[in-house]
């Protein structure tokens, strides 16, 4: 028999610095993460460019490109690039599927911010051969992950302590977007909105300070030129919001009818019967047919954002790519491929705001509504209900026009398609994947606390136990010894059999006379419905599962079912406070 340790002093990973060192080690280490994920997004543009170079005609834009190609590389291209990135995806990097954004908030969530390394490289391989072959989805998502991936990375190769894991992932996809965009508020917003909701206060310095970086390496990459031509926004009156208004509550139906089309594209995707490396080569295809009719579905579709924005989007064609963009979208993304829905939104958004604009110019022509303004703000409303990130949708259009008229008709847009979505819908496109997986993520800091510590860190590794042969005399006498009376048993392999308590013995410590020289063995009164978790669980898994079942230690499984250790409900808790105590002192220091 082994004495339980005190989890209180068990040895924490990763250095222990002054909170004042600390907080400017992370600082410079932010710049380096900044400077890192404004390479991949480079990387992963330049992918993408070269990718469309080497399989399409040549042409002024990606749009035609395609259109000076032949029909049957229209076709079979998608298809094709659907395949390898199905093999790849499948057996290398299943983290690679989907937009990317509700990865690395399922890493922050369930992993403490754990993102396998390989990744930062097959996101960008997959999702750019992808987008070289057509596939109808962004590039934003998978440069947040790929910025995600390079921060948690780089967290870990330099055994940085795990509580600033969460940080350096934020940094990362905060400086991703401030890459793609130019926009280094949009980035730190879209972190802290979207990704976190439940940092302190005083580490969001540290995720201005990468967006920052990555937007300064971005313009000397591709020079200080914006990535729409955005309008220059004049608003003077104000009866223009109700408008504006409208467009808001179409928009939130918009997004949900996105999210929708998504869900039920995943759905038939799953029930048909074929491997799944197969299932982006069958959405790839089927694609490739929509295109020989409608090329604009084809990419990321900054071109027809681009058209809408200078006002050239006629109304039948916005009709039309609204709805053919919505389809082709959630095809791509249900049948398994790697993008990101970021770009489809702003193209949906584009497209309804010129299909609005135009309606009522039709109806009170003497309105004159600016086409390219409505474009504009139909884009962050469309973002706002997809995201349910409102700030970030304004600052994201804000960031592109530089006019602080554009803030109240965004506010009013975007506030009311978010407000729809989150009444008719309640979740947003990333919410609705994770929960697909079942995964219900809940915000606070509270939350950040208990994800973010390890049971490997904070279990007892040395606790009594009972072997499945042992005699109940000898269980009697562990029982009215020990400060805890609840045993794992163990069989001859050393693997969890079952549970022994001071209530399964109770009726027989009345009488300990029956109990002297006994034939009775442990095997025969233990309770073999047992409560653990794995033990790469975190303390939030822990706590919950302790509320649920109301059993007072958990054992800690290995993967061949060994018991590497126990967790007491007192000691989970204990943990709980004195780590959440630790971070508000560390905050309020800084």
């Amino acid at each position: 028999m082994v004495s339980s340790s005190d989890p209180k002093t068990k040895k924490r990973t990763g250095a222990s610095f002054n909170p004042r060192v600390q907080y400017v080690l992370l600082m410079s280490f932010s710049v380096a993460i900044g400077m890192a994920a404004a390479g991949g997004a480079f990387l992963f543009r330049w992918l993408i460019e070269n990718f469309q170079d080497l399989f399409w005609a040549q042409g002024n834009s990606f749009l035609d490109m395609a259109a000076n190609s032949p029909w049957w590389l229209v076709l079979f291209l998608p298809c094709i690039g659907g395949l390898i990135a199905g093999v790849i995806i499948t057996n290398w990097a299943p983290e690679a599927q989907g937009p990317g954004v509700p990865e690395v908030i399922k890493a922050l969530a369930v992993r403490g911010g754990v993102i396998r390394h390989r990744i930062t490289f097959l996101k960008a391989l997959v999702t750019s051969l992808l987008i070289g072959c057509g596939a109808s989805v962004g590039r934003e998502g998978p440069v947040v992950q790929i910025g995600a991936s390079l921060g948690s990375s780089a967290a870990r190769i330099f055994r940085l302590d795990p509580g600033m894991l969460p940080v350096c992932v934020a940094s990362g996809a905060a400086a991703g977007i401030a890459a793609t965009f130019n926009a280094p508020l949009t980035g730190t917003l879209f972190a802290i909105e979207i990704l976190l909701l439940d940092t302190e206060m005083s580490y969001v310095s540290h995720i201005i300070v990468a967006s920052v970086t990555a937007s300064a390496l971005s313009k000397f990459f591709w020079g200080d030129f914006p990535t729409f031509d955005a309008p220059k926004f004049l608003f003077s009156n104000f009866e223009e919001l109700i408008i504006f208004f409208i467009l808001g509550i179409l928009a939130g139906l918009v997004s949900i009818a996105f999210v929708k089309m998504i869900q039920l594209s995943e759905f038939t995707f799953d029930r048909i019967p074929v491997p799944g490396w197969v299932k982006p080569g069958i959405g790839g295809l089927i694609l490739g047919a929509m295109a020989l009719k409608i090329p604009a579905v084809l990419g990321v579709g900054y071109e027809a954002v681009n058209m809408g924005l200078t006002g050239v989007l006629p109304l039948d064609l916005a009709l039309l790519l609204l709805g053919a963009k919505l389809i082709a979208t959630s095809l791509c993304i249900g049948s398994g491929m790697s993008g990101g829905i970021f770009a489809p939104s702003l193209v949906l958004g584009a497209a309804l705001g010129v299909s609005v604009s135009s309606t009522i110019n039709m109806i009170f022509p003497e309105l004159a509504l600016t086409h390219g303004q409505y474009a504009l703000v139909g884009m962050g409303t469309v973002v706002a209900g997809t995201t349910l990130a409102p700030i970030t949708a304004v600052l994201t259009v804000f960031e592109l026009t530089y006019s602080y008229k554009i803030i109240l008709p965004m506010m009013v847009g975007c506030i009311t398609s978010a407000l729809v979505v989150r009444i008719l819908k309640g979740y947003s496109v990333y919410e609705a994947k994770l929960l697909r997986q079942g995964i219900n993520i809940l915000r606070g800091h509270d939350e950040s606390v208990m994800v973010n510590v390890s049971l490997q860190e904070v279990m007892d590794t040395e606790f009594d136990f009972l072997n499945t042969t042992d005699s109940l005399s000898k269980a009697a006498d562990m029982v009215l010894n020990s400060e805890f009376p609840h045993f794992p048993v163990l069989d001859k392999n050393k693997k969890l059999a079952g549970i022994l308590t001071l209530r399964d013995m109770r009726a027989f410590l009345k009488n300990a006379q029956d109990l002297k020289g006994g034939a009775e063995i442990v095997d025969t009164l233990m309770v073999r419905t047992v409560v653990s978790l794995p033990v790469d669980s975190n303390l939030k898994e822990a706590i919950m599962t302790f509320e649920r079942t109301g059993v007072s230690f958990l054992p800690l499984i290995n993967q061949d079912e060994t018991v590497a250790g126990i967790i007491k409900s007192k000691d989970a808790m204990n943990i709980f406070r004195q780590k959440r105590y630790k971070n508000k002192i560390l905050s309020s220091s800084l």
